[in-house]
């Protein structure tokens, strides 16, 4: 039986971007119309949500633009979420900023997580032997988000850190996650994904990842080469809760193409990861 997949995001605190660049609650809308929602909660994750990184500081009329409010609802936001700590204001360009108090939602995630406590001392042991960077990702919408990452001397890439997400259908971790998942749940993440060509390598055709996936479903594992980051391959597989019959998550290791041995490499990567997510994933009793 193929498992479930893990619940998703809330409309309430997931979000997306619009072609226009406005912050919006996520597509799947199921709850907003609930007497229970509360809409300025909505409104102060939008605000939050427009510090996407790409910019470290924005103007109050940037705010306003990248969240669709007026000039009068982003400042009383904005306001509120200075007061309580979560944003900083420069006056001297009279710009605000994410504070370091935004970390503590991702302090206790990661400190509440059993999934994270225990795959923590796997990543490192997988890390240390091989000298190469290891990772856990869960599966998030049509997204994995990296919750831990064992960052080895020869990493590619250290702009990946905790709490980044990339699309599930061209990482190896995203991949080995939406192998365990029916066609209907393959069908919607796909749907929900932006298919588009990151390197030359990329597999953005439907038909052919869903291909991709049931060879990845047959074999245990995921294994691409530099299909959202040039120079990188990856390979990776997936935790289990047994008890539950669905996905957690997965464990994936990545190595630069300047250190890749071959055919051979393959095989010994996804022994390791398929022995680690094994060793993390949660049996029946």
């Amino acid at each position: 039986m193929r498992a479930k997949p893990a619940k998703r995001a809330t409309a309430a605190v997931a979000a997306d971007t619009d072609e226009a660049g406005v912050v919006a609650p996520a597509t799947d809308n199921t709850g907003i119309n609930s007497p229970l929602y509360v809409n300025s909660v909505e409104k102060s994750m939008r605000v939050l949500m427009a510090f996407d990184g790409q910019q470290r500081q924005l103007s109050l009329s940037q705010i306003a633009a990248l969240t669709g409010f007026d000039l009068s609802t982003a400042q009383r936001f904005t306001y509120t979420l200075m007061t309580l700590g979560y944003l900083t204001k420069d006056d001297e360009v009279r710009k605000y900023e994410l504070a370091p108090k935004v970390l503590n939602f991702a302090y206790h995630y990661l400190t509440s997580s059993d999934l994270v406590r225990r795959a923590t001392p796997y990543l490192q042991q997988l890390s240390q032997e091989t000298e190469e960077t290891t990772n856990l990702t869960i599966l998030d919408g049509a997204d994995v988000v990296f919750v831990q990452r064992i960052v080895s001397r020869n990493v590619l890439n250290p702009n990946v850190v905790t709490g980044t997400r990339l699309p599930a259908y061209c990482t190896a971790s995203g991949l080995a996650i939406m192998s365990t998942l029916d066609d209907a749940e393959i069908d919607d993440i796909l749907d929900r994904s932006d298919l588009k060509m990151y390197t030359p390598f990329t597999i953005a055709d439907r038909g052919q990842i869903k291909q991709r996936l049931a060879q990845f479903r047959e074999q245990g594992y995921a294994h691409i080469r530099e299909e959202y980051f040039l120079g990188d391959i990856s390979t990776a597989a997936v935790v289990r809760d047994s008890r539950l019959g669905r996905a957690l998550g997965a464990v994936n290791m990545a190595v630069t193409t300047a250190r890749w041995n071959g055919e051979s490499d393959e095989r010994r990567h996804a022994d390791l990861v398929m022995l680690a997510a094994r060793a993390i994933s949660i049996q029946g009793r």
